[in-house]
């Protein structure tokens, strides 16, 4: 069995872990993977330590990139387990579910506030209608956003009749305030316009369902396009990742790897 062996090929890795080979040469190269020993004539001669780094690489990085703060947690722990410092890896993949589940958080309640908004348990203040700017600080944005959210379709908002300038009443205050927690809160502009339409519909009250299930005709782009699915699963992902990392811990790392008797001819890897 491959997990028993001490030494594997370019090709051996990426069969064990489901990829290319140049997948494997890649993660070398940016820092993923330990520097790989090579034989005297020039062939990779990867250990156990390289194989369940690059098990974990995978399975950090592997698929979507759920915003770019839990990137940037997934790419320091995995460089920090490559340079085999798995102590401080541990404590960052602790750090990484603790930020995934602040994300999640953040999600979940920016989802609630929409559906208790939906259902008038949190009322649209009276105010007279103001100006761009006016609501702009209202909701703590600028006018260009507001603009920008118009011209994607997650609002309508009427003119004076007098003068032709938007004027924004109460109902369009509470609609940007929505719009900006939700956008705030990592969810994609298709997925706050889907609950949006959704809304003016008058299809109900069902807004975390409509917020995390794309409808068939649409192209499924983004993480943040299911954003509710993609937390709960990186939060899996990242308790793998810890348990995996735990793993390491009880691998013996030796000073040198020799390669195994007939080993140069292999193919080049």
């Amino acid at each position: 069995m491959i997990k028993k062996r001490d030494t594997f090929r370019t090709t051996e890795i990426a069969m064990a872990v489901g990829v290319h080979p140049n997948t494997v040469r890649m993660y070398e190269q940016w820092g993923f993977l330990p520097p790989v020993k090579r034989s005297p004539n020039g062939y990779r001669i990867y250990s156990l330590f390289h194989l369940e780094q690059m098990r974990l690489a995978r399975m950090a990085l592997h698929g979507g990139w759920p915003g770019g703060r839990i990137r940037k947690s997934a790419l320091e722990l995995v460089r920090c387990s490559a340079a085999r410092d798995l102590r401080q890896a541990i404590q960052l993949a602790q750090n990484h579910i603790a930020l995934v589940r602040e994300e999640r958080r953040q999600a979940e309640a920016a989802a609630e506030y929409l559906e208790k908004w939906v259902r008038g348990k949190i009322p649209d203040r009276p105010s007279s209608a103001v100006s761009i700017r006016e609501a702009a600080r209202l909701v703590d944005s600028t006018p260009d956003a507001i603009r920008g959210w118009e011209r994607n379709g997650l609002l309508r908002v009427p003119r004076d009749p007098k003068n032709g300038y938007r004027r924004y009443a109460a109902r369009e205050i509470g609609r940007l305030r929505v719009i900006r927690l939700l956008l705030r809160s990592g969810y994609s502009t298709m997925s706050v316009l889907r609950a949006m339409r959704s809304l003016d519909s008058g299809a109900g009250t069902k807004m975390r369902h409509v917020l995390d299930t794309p409808h068939p005709e649409e192209d499924v782009l983004w993480a943040a396009d299911r954003w509710l699915t993609t937390l709960a699963e990186q939060e899996a992902r990242a308790q793998k990742i810890l348990k995996q990392l735990r793993r390491m811990t009880r691998i013996p790392i030796k000073k040198a790897v020799e390669p195994r008797p007939g080993f140069a001819v292999a193919r080049p890897g």
